[in-house]
């Protein structure tokens, strides 16, 4: 077994699992429409490159003579990465072309309804439980410990599930506050009544035809009319 050969191999596909992860942090804090799609399509980029290096890691080792520690190494990222491809990638692509439709202008602020789909627990969490498994994975193709065996399953299991669930929580605290952000609007704003508009119009008024007028003289009384 060679440790240099499969060391490199899983400590790249840890780096590039946790830039993602560590991408995926940051996309809620953006100001600008533009620096959301920027930082989304990078992301995108990392999901991609990562997904390749950790096909080409049992392959390229599989060809190699001798034994190998780092295709057991990247099975421990197979997982969430393949939720990741499922669920996440999705998300970004439509954070990313949300904000491209509002990227026209440098300076158009990120909409927060985009900011809370970013900051979505299916978005971060998936990413950053990759990069840790991917990271767990360095010390065994490093050969400092060994895969771990049928009575540690339970154990690792239980340490997986509540770092999943404290990221979850954390994300989802988040997402509820942006949220809160997008609706206060039109908490604010409440339903009243658009006011009326009034004209100011002259009162009309009736002019007796000069008949009529010429009667109504007529018809005075004689003492009243002197």
């Amino acid at each position: 077994m060679n440790t240099a050969t499969d060391l490199i191999p899983i400590g790249l596909l840890a780096a590039i699992w946790l830039a993602a992860g560590f991408l995926a942090e940051t996309l809620p804090g953006v100001r600008t429409a533009r620096e959301l799609r920027r930082r989304a399509r990078a992301l995108s980029m990392l999901v991609g490159g990562g997904v390749a290096v950790l096909i080409a890691v049992p392959m390229a080792t599989g060809a190699l003579p001798g034994e190998s520690a780092a295709a057991g190494a990247a099975l421990l990222p197979a997982v969430p990465a393949a939720f990741v491809l499922l669920v996440t990638a999705r998300r970004v692509t439509q954070i990313r072309r949300g904000a491209g439709a509002f990227a026209t202008a440098p300076l158009t602020p990120a909409p927060p309804a985009l900011r809370a789909a970013a900051a979505h627990p299916l978005v971060a969490t998936p990413l950053q439980v990759t990069g840790l498994a991917a990271l767990a994975g360095v010390p065994i193709a490093a050969g400092v410990v060994e895969a771990p065996g049928a009575d540690m399953v339970g154990v690792v299991l239980t340490a997986v599930g509540v770092g999943v669930l404290a990221l979850g929580i954390r994300h989802a605290i988040r997402h509820s506050r942006l949220n809160v952000a997008v609706l206060a609007p039109i908490g604010r704003a409440g339903l009243r009544a658009l006011p009326t508009m009034r004209t100011s119009t002259p009162a009309e008024t009736y002019a007796a035809p000069p008949e009529e007028h010429d009667a109504a003289i007529l018809a005075v009384p004689a003492d009243r009319a002197a």
